[in-house]
């Protein structure tokens, strides 16, 4: 759920999609999309614990996903770190 919330797909879709490449989705994320995806596993546990159904948890994890990325994206310290 959690690529499916960043990557807008799942693994096994990217796999299909890539069967060339060697490894998972998350091989090949840029450090932007893995600090994301450390956030939303944690976001994930909080939301599960709150007892939210998966749709609900995919719909505000992917909001959050967006908002990380804009920022992210429009930080230039993150750029520092690469």
């Amino acid at each position: 759920m959690l690529n499916v919330a960043l990557f807008g797909k799942t693994a096994k879709k990217w796999r299909d999609e890539n069967p060339d490449k060697e490894g998972n989705i998350r091989d090949y994320a840029t450090l932007e999309q893995l600090v994301i995806l450390t956030n939303l596993e944690s976001i994930n546990a909080v939301l599960i614990r709150q007892e939210l159904p998966q749709s609900e948890r995919l719909v505000k994890l992917n909001e959050v996903a967006i908002i990380q990325m804009k920022t992210l994206i429009a930080n230039s310290s993150i750029k520092r770190l690469t």
